[in-house]
């Protein structure tokens, strides 16, 4: 691989300076070596002790990656074809890429941004980690990969959450001291990812650090302006100079001295500085390179007003928002189990929001985000439509891929093997057939949900012994 030469010396400087030039021939030569691959179970849908079950279906190795529950090695293979895949089973994520989701920690009912969110590695596992409880505000300033983002998140079945298309300049007024955790995977120069991107290296050559360091600059001050007293955030990039990331975290710093270093010296496999700042090397670990650290903002002597306190109002006609409602329990009630719908209904009852036809769930008021452009606003479960039949809910892909099989009524999930063909041809969006069995259990002229095994993957309504598909057109598989 032809590497940038002012890379190369500047690299030469770093390992001569720290008295590690031992290091320098093993860090260039990792560059010659076949990148890295991994992907992430999703533990709302997978349990820790079914990992190694399904990596073997998948006929994969088991090889963990040791700071990411759930995180495994895997070979260079179209992992997104599989239908453990489209239902949001997991997520695939370069195994370094996966370590500050992990350091960050959140917990469920947290308030967390993540403040460069796209693809939605991290923003996923932060999902995972809320459990449906809290709000996870995923940020992304490029509008073509906030859609990226849109369909990653949805696909996980991650709830309460709400995509922005923003600078983040502009959001420091509305969520000034709003969140409890704040993730910022930094725009860098991408030198962890030259073996991956044959064009990286001449991006960086373009670019370089030096177009990056401002912008890395100005994230942390708006960071620090939106997180609470007493929050932390999680700074990263996969990228080697010390000016993108340890000098960044010590001009940080010495602007804030309310912050401390949080270490994570459990990290065995993770490189980590006297203060607490750690790396990824891709010659020392299996991954392509990270940079992290993990800061902590110093309590407040008096607990300032809590921003987050605001009231909800119905977003259009008392009466229209009323018959709205009503539709929409109506259609949780039928194509869920009885336990299950009096909870999700408890749910419609607190966070139900309609704009025009369209449903949204989302915990905290919509007009905390007046002003600024929204892509989904928090959960968007489907949409009332007026039929000859009258008012009816028609569902989302999203709520599908929301729900566990274990909440839907049996008549109405219909479970396909993973080798059986007819899930290819569902995924395809094109119409099945059932058995006759199939047909005598399952609710005629419904919504159904088809699922590979367990695992929801998308609408269809019987009729007959034929299955209309209703899997979005966006997302079939080619």
């Amino acid at each position: 691989m032809r590497l940038p030469e002012a890379f190369i010396n500047r690299m030469h400087r770093y390992f001569e300076e720290k008295g590690r030039p031992d290091e320098e021939a093993s860090f260039f030569a990792s560059y010659e070596k076949a990148p890295m691959h991994g992907i992430r179970w999703n533990r709302m849908k997978i349990s820790s002790d079914k990992y190694e079950e399904h990596m073997k279906k998948m006929e994969l190795p088991v090889e963990p990656v040791t700071w990411c529950d759930g995180g495994f090695y895997t070979p260079d293979l179209s992992l997104g074809k599989d239908p453990y895949y489209h239902a949001g089973a997991y997520y695939i994520q370069e195994p370094s890429a996966m370590l500050p989701a992990s350091v960050l920690g959140t917990k469920p009912g947290e308030y967390i941004l993540d403040m460069c969110a796209a693809p939605g590695g991290k923003a996923t596992r932060i999902a995972e980690d809320l459990g449906g409880r809290g709000l996870l505000v995923a940020n992304e300033i490029n509008t073509e990969r906030s859609r990226a983002l849109l369909r990653n998140l949805e696909r996980c079945g991650a709830g309460n959450v709400v995509i922005l298309n923003e600078d983040p300049a502009h959001m420091v007024k509305t969520f000034r001291e709003f969140f409890d955790r704040i993730i910022i995977d930094a725009p860098c120069s991408g030198e962890g990812m030259f073996r991956r991107d044959p064009f990286a290296p001449k991006s960086w050559e373009k670019f370089g650090p030096d177009s990056c360091v401002p912008i890395q600059t100005n994230i942390l001050g708006y960071a620090d302006e939106m997180l609470r007293p007493g929050g932390t955030i999680v700074y990263s990039t996969c990228t080697f100079g010390e000016a993108e990331n340890e000098d960044r975290i010590r001009d940080f710093l010495q602007k804030h001295p309310d912050y401390e270093i949080v270490s994570h010296k459990d990290l065995t496999a993770v490189t980590h500085d006297d203060s607490g700042m750690m790396r990824i090397w891709p010659h020392k670990t299996e991954g392509e390179g990270h940079f992290c650290v993990h800061l902590k903002k110093k309590e407040e002597g008096e607990a300032s007003e809590d921003p987050r306190k605001t009231s909800k109002n119905p977003s259009s006609s008392q009466f229209v928002f009323t018959k709205a409602k009503e539709c929409f329990r109506d259609f949780i009630r039928g194509l869920l189990t009885e336990e299950a719908s009096d909870l999700y209904l408890s749910h419609i009852d607190t966070d139900f929001i309609l704009h025009k036809d369209k449903v949204h769930m989302l915990p905290v008021s919509e007009d905390l985000f007046k002003g600024l452009k929204v892509v989904k606003m928090g959960d968007f479960p489907g949409e009332i439509k007026e039929t000859a039949k009258g008012r009816t809910f028609i569902p989302s892909q999203a709520l599908a891929l929301e729900l566990s099989r274990s909440q839907i009524r049996p008549s109405r999930f219909l479970s396909l093997e993973r080798e059986d063909e007819r899930l290819v041809r569902y995924l395809r969006c094109e119409t099945i057939m059932l058995t006759e069995e199939e047909t005598e259990y399952l609710d005629a002229g419904e919504n159904i949900i088809v699922g590979v095994e367990d695992l929801p993957l998308g609408f269809a309504k019987v009729t007959g012994a034929v299955l209309k598909n209703a899997y979005p057109k966006a997302w079939r598989l080619m």
